[in-house]
C-alpha cells in the first residue's frame, strides 16, 4: 500500500521515478519506470544504473537494506528509510518523542526478519545501518504509526467505517477518552516525497495527533454519513469474554489494554508537523477507505474485527449485567 502511494505522491509532483520490485503484489503505477528484480539475490540492484537524488527504502530484512546501502549509497543523495514505531521499548509511557524516546536493541547481525517478533528489532537494525552508511544529515528516519485509507487490506481501521455505516446498537470499546493515532497513507507519503526533496533528516514519528476514542468515531461516522448510537463497554468485560484487542480474529480493531499500552497511540508529533507533516480530516478518510472496502474486499480477507452476531451477543451480556 505505501510503496505504490510513494511512487504516485512522487509521479504526481513531477519526479522521475524507478521501483524496483519483484512485481508479485502487482504492477508498479503508470508513469514510472519498473526494474523487476529480487533484493536478496545477487546482483539485485544491477539494473538500477546512473545516480539518483533520493531513495525510499521500506524493507524490514535487514540483509536487504545493507545490500541496498551496499550497492547505492554512493551515488544517492538523501535516503528515507520507513521505519515502525515498534522500535521503541516503552509502549506504557504517553507524550514521548521520536529523537529521545527509549529504542529496542537492534537485531544481531545474524537475525533477519522471519517472524513478527522480530519486526522492531530487525527494522532498528535498519534503522542503524541506514545512518551509518549515509550518515546523520542524509538519513531520515520515517517511524510510521498505523498507516490506514484506501487499499489496506488489514482490517483495523477499516473495520470501523465499514461497522458505522451498518448503524444500530455498536459496541465501543474501552475508555472513550483514551487516545488513538493513524495516518492516511496518502499523507504519509506526500510528506515522505517532499522530505527527500528537502533532506529532511533525524527520526520522526510518520503518524497524526492522538484523538480521543469517541472523537476519532464521531468523525468516521461523519465521513460515512451516520449518527451512530455508541454503547461504550469497559476493557474488563471484554477480556473476560475473550475479545482480543488491536486486530486479528474475533477482536476490536484499534482496542489496547491500558495501562500497559497506553503510550502506544499517544506519541508526540509535534516535531512531524513542523516539519511538514500534513494530515487530512479523518472523515475523508473513512469516506474513502469505505469506499474501497466495499469495492475490493472479499468475504474471506476479512479477518478482523467481530461478526454481526458476536457483537449483537456482547451487548445483550453487557445490558444484562447486575
Amino acid at each position: 500500500m505505501l510503496s505504490r502511494t510513494v511512487a504516485e505522491a512522487a509521479r504526481d509532483a513531477g519526479h522521475d521515478v524507478t521501483c524496483l520490485a519483484r512485481g508479485r503484489s502487482g504492477e508498479p503505477p503508470e508513469g514510472v519506470r519498473f526494474v523487476r528484480a529480487d533484493r536478496a539475490e545477487p546482483g539485485g540492484y544491477d539494473g538500477l544504473t546512473g545516480e539518483f537524488d533520493a531513495v525510499v527504502d521500506v524493507a524490514r530484512r535487514p540483509s536487504e537494506v545493507r545490500s541496498a546501502l551496499a550497492a547505492l549509497a554512493g551515488r544517492v543523495g538523501h535516503w528515507t528509510f520507513v521505519s515502525t514505531c515498534n522500535v521503541y521499548s516503552d509502549d506504557a509511557t504517553p507524550g514521548q518523542v521520536a529523537d529521545t524516546a527509549p529504542l529496542v536493541a537492534p537485531a544481531p547481525a545474524d537475525v533477519d526478519e522471519s517472524d513478527q517478533e522480530n519486526y522492531g528489532i530487525c527494522k532498528r537494525a535498519c534503522e542503524v545501518a541506514v545512518v551509518d552508511a549515509m550518515g546523520a544529515d542524509r538519513s531520515f528516519l520515517c517511524r510510521a504509526g498505523l498507516i490506514v485509507g484506501p487499499r489496506d487490506s488489514v482490517v483495523r481501521f477499516g473495520y470501523w467505517p465499514d461497522r458505522l455505516a451498518r448503524g444500530g446498537e455498536v459496541l465501543a470499546p474501552g475508555d472513550p477518552d483514551r487516545p488513538v493515532q493513524v495516518i492516511d497513507v496518502r499523507d504519509l507519503s506526500d510528506w515522505i516525497v517532499r522530505a527527500g526533496v528537502d533532506g529532511l533528516a533525524g527520526a520522526y514519528d510518520g503518524t497524526g495527533a492522538p484523538v480521543p476514542m469517541r472523537e476519532f468515531l464521531a468523525r468516521i461516522a461523519a465521513g460515512v454519513g451516520v449518527e451512530p448510537k455508541l454503547t461504550w463497554v469497559d476493557q474488563e468485560f471484554l477480556v473476560e469474554q475473550g475479545v482480543n484487542p488491536w486486530a486479528g480474529k474475533r477482536s476490536l480493531p484499534l482496542w489496547l489494554p491500558l495501562p500497559e499500552y497506553g503510550g502506544f497511540l499517544r506519541r508526540d508529533v509535534t516535531r512531524s508537523l513542523a516539519a511538514g507533516l500534513r494530515t487530512r480530516d479523518l472523515a475523508e478518510t473513512a469516506r474513502d477507505t469505505l469506499a474501497w472496502t466495499r469495492e475490493s474486499w472479499r468475504p474471506h480477507e476479512r479477518d478482523g474485527g467481530i461478526t454481526a452476531e458476536d457483537e449483537s451477543a456482547l451487548l445483550a451480556a453487557w445490558h444484562a449485567r447486575p
